[in-house]
């Protein structure tokens, strides 16, 4: 390409340097908490043989991959002619914890934290706002504490929960995510973990490479509870972005939705078109990490059955071990569907 695609990043993983990074930004009885015992959080449980960060990740004054700002806008932003890149953190575990109190403070805290030291240090930095999702009214209240900040552009919470995430318990929280005009995301990192249910349909997996393939399977079944729920008819204006659970699941869920319910719309009286409508109106994937089939053309043909074109947007997952360079993936899109993908879909859709 003669000229260098301009990228939006929807899902970059920036991380405390410590625990002791919350300190500040949390009230007395937590603060003393996490001094002495750390944050606790109930990991998956399946750990990545390859590790997680990546090893050239690591910021040159030490700490974890994603950690420093202005190594990030180097070894990220600046090389691939980013002109933002979506904050999603990597705390989403604190939705699988015991305590709720807990659970919110962190996340409020996580947020402070993420405006002062990573949205006012750089403007391309645009940032997701961490919700637990044990209490969904604590949920609400924090998108209505931060959810006009001009930096913020999502509410993020974890795929992994104890229920589906269509079901009514949930809506307190895409109810504030309508008032304040942001999109909900869901994020993997913590299935089968705390009080979440097992990783996969049939229990708990042996391998993290079993466990990380099966992560579709859940981003199928949260869909399809928005989806049957209503979440879409209640809330009309509500976007959903599901980060990091595949992509060509979606034709197959779509299809089968589709058939099921011309024979058991009876139970779902509230749907007023197709399932798939709902999808295509509501919903985005992020492309990594992206299926690669040996022939292009078939992930080709899934495209164009979901329109991809219009519902998917550019992800790196930096600084992960599975990391998607956008001048690698998708080179067989035509021009167009590149600039959609990579940028202009994204930009619309968080207003950028």
């Amino acid at each position: 390409m003669s000229e260098k695609l301009k990228v939006i990043d929807s899902d970059v993983h920036h991380s405390l340097r410590s625990d002791r990074d919350l300190l500040p930004y949390l009230a007395d009885t937590w603060k003393d908490r996490v001094a002495r015992a750390g944050l606790g959080l109930l990991y998956s449980g399946y750990y990545s043989p390859v590790g997680v960060g990546r090893q050239d990740a690591q910021p040159p004054g030490g700490g974890p991959a994603g950690s420093d700002p202005d190594f990030v806008v180097k070894q990220l932003l600046e090389p691939y002619n980013m002109e933002h890149a979506i904050l999603t953190g990597n705390l989403f575990s604190v939705s699988v914890g015991h305590d709720p109190d807990f659970a919110a403070a962190i996340a409020s805290a996580f947020n402070d934290y993420t405006i002062e030291h990573w949205l006012d240090k750089d403007p391309r930095f645009k940032g997701s706002l961490l919700v637990a999702l044990q209490d969904p009214y604590l949920a609400a209240k924090e998108i209505d504490r931060l959810g006009s900040h001009p930096g913020i552009v999502q509410v993020v919470s974890s795929s992994a929960s104890r229920m589906p995430l269509g079901q009514r318990f949930y809506h307190p929280i895409y109810e504030a995510a309508e008032r304040n005009g942001l999109p909900v995301a869901i994020h993997p990192g913590a299935e089968g973990a705390g009080q979440a249910n097992p990783p996969t349909a049939v229990g708990y997996p042996t391998w993290y490479i079993e466990w990380h393939t099966c992560l579709s399977t859940t981003f199928m079944a949260q869909l399809t509870s928005l989806i049957c729920e209503g979440v879409f008819e209640k809330y009309p204006r509500l976007k959903v972005v599901l980060i990091e659970g595949g992509v060509s699941w979606l034709p197959h869920l779509m299809w089968r939705l589709d058939k099921n319910y011309t024979a058991l719309r009876s139970q779902v009286p509230w749907l007023k078109k197709l399932p798939s409508d709902y999808i295509r109106e509501h919903i985005y994937l992020t492309t990594q990490p992206i299926e690669e089939p040996s022939q292009f053309i078939h992930l080709k043909q899934i495209f164009e059955m979901f329109d991809a074109e219009h519902m998917l947007l550019y992800s790196s997952d930096y600084p992960h071990w599975d990391f998607d360079s956008p001048d690698h993936i998708l080179k067989w899109l035509k021009p167009e569907q590149r600039r959609r993908i990579f940028y202009e879909n994204a930009k619309q859709l968080y207003g950028l």
